[in-house]
């Protein structure tokens, strides 16, 4: 009855008599379900249940009988059955189990590709280098990815250090569990507890429900904590004892919860001098810096740029459909890239890719497509090389294009720009001024 029914529904059945007749179809071809009685002859439902599970048997097998019990359903689910259907039953209730099931596999298998897929993105190969040190970094992250040890990531914005942190995860022994990542500076203080360690219902005016925080959702998988260095004081007390204890209470709770996460922390800032400065605790900085990695400014490994650039044509040039000459790039706009000084490293790099591809023409990517910080270097190097012979004039020039650089590199901060370009404070707003670079 079951083979001519689910026949007219297009499934593709076999029949055996047994359930060892059924280990040995289950062996011979991959099916996608299996029904299987509870009470047959020679190995009933249970034995076979075993016997799959232990020949390796993927196929999602739902259980069916009119002698069952709730004992009997709740071992079956033990053994690896999926469900569990009570005879006598109707056709649409087997249809409808079936469909739950295939959708339960779809997920599966949608889940399945989307990990392959998040593994390829974050593998070593899309870090691309040529530079040693960038080098020693990957041997370094090879060494660190199976062990629970917290990471610290210093470098400036845009150099990839939420890159390497996904790469230590889903490298490592911990790359099927969860991969959370949170900006610390980028959340108000009164809230960033609670996103951390969560609440219970009642701790302040809108926790109308229990929720689980940041570390609970992370639990079996690792925790980026980006900007580290911009946590509140009265935080860092609450994660050190995290680190120390694995365990946690929640905003307004009295249980204690425990938690087996990784942490990989990330900072623009020096958090030696933040812990001189009273800004950030000594002990704190001590427990998450056990290993620490400094990514090099883009300006520091320029050797990386045509590689970069390639990758990043190569990705936008599908996601665009500009293939052939449209993605290329000239000589001159080149040049522009590798002259560069790149303030926002390899984040600014990929944008300006982005962007000259959408704006590129047939003849490919040319200097005219390329943002405005990067053709103002040409301009000024123009101004540099031109007819005229003045050593003065030169000299005023260069002055000038270093100050605008050390500002743009530091983001208008001109006590770092002064310290970069070794003159004082005091002459570099005089310069300022002067060069009109306010």
């Amino acid at each position: 009855m079951l083979r001519v029914m689910l026949g007219k529904h297009n499934y593709a059945v076999d029949v055996a008599t047994d359930g060892a007749a059924g280990v040995t179809l289950a062996r011979q071809q991959p099916y996608d379900f299996i029904l299987c009685d509870i009470r047959m002859p020679v190995l009933d439902g249970l034995g076979f249940l075993r016997q799959a599970q232990a020949a390796g048997v993927t196929a999602t097998i739902i259980m069916m009988s009119a002698y069952g019990t709730v004992d009997t359903a709740i071992a079956c689910m033990k053994e690896g059955a999926y469900d569990y259907v009570a005879k006598p039953f109707k056709n649409d209730e087997i249809l409808l189990v079936l469909k739950k099931a295939e959708e339960r596999e779809r997920l599966k298998a949608e889940n399945r590709r989307l990990r392959e897929e998040v593994a390829r993105e974050y593998s070593f190969a899309n870090i691309i280098s040529r530079n040693e040190r960038m080098k020693d970094i990957f041997a370094l992250v090879r060494k660190v990815c199976d062990v629970r040890t917290p990471v610290l990531l210093l470098g400036e914005s845009g150099t990839g250090k939420e890159l390497v942190a996904r790469a230590i995860h889903y490298h490592g022994s911990r790359r099927d569990g969860p991969f959370v990542a949170l900006n610390c500076g980028a959340i108000p203080e009164n809230l960033l507890e609670s996103e951390l360690f969560g609440h219970v219902r009642g701790a302040f005016t809108d926790a109308a429900a229990d929720r689980r925080g940041l570390f609970e959702e992370a639990d079996g998988g690792t925790l980026f904590l980006d900007e580290i260095g911009d946590m509140p004081l009265s935080l860092q007390v609450k994660l050190l004892r995290v680190l120390q204890e694995g365990e946690l209470r929640r905003l307004g709770g009295a249980k204690q919860i425990k938690v087996d996460v990784r942490i990989i922390s990330a900072t623009a800032k020096r958090l030696d001098a933040e812990v001189a400065a009273g800004n950030f605790r000594e002990d704190l900085y001590f427990r998450l810096n056990v290993v620490s990695i400094t990514l090099p400014p883009l300006r520091e490994r320029q050797e990386d740029i045509p590689l970069l650039v390639a990758h990043f044509l190569e990705k936008y040039g599908k996601e665009f459909g500009k293939p052939g000459a449209a993605v290329a790039v000239s000589p001159e706009a080149m040049q522009l890239l590798l002259a560069y000084s790149w303030p926002g490293n390899v984040r600014e790099l990929e944008n300006c890719i982005e962007r000259g591809l959408l704006l590129a023409e047939e003849g490919g990517l040319a200097p005219e497509v390329l943002p405005g910080p990067v053709r103002k270097l040409a301009e000024s190097d123009r101004a540099l090389g031109g007819d005229s012979l003045s050593i003065k004039k030169a000299e005023e020039e260069l002055e000038r294009e270093f100050i605008r650089r050390a500002l743009e590199i530091t983001g208008g901060n001109r006590t770092h720009a002064a310290r970069l370009l070794e003159i004082s404070h005091r002459s570099l707003l005089y310069k300022i001024k002067e060069f009109g670079l306010e």
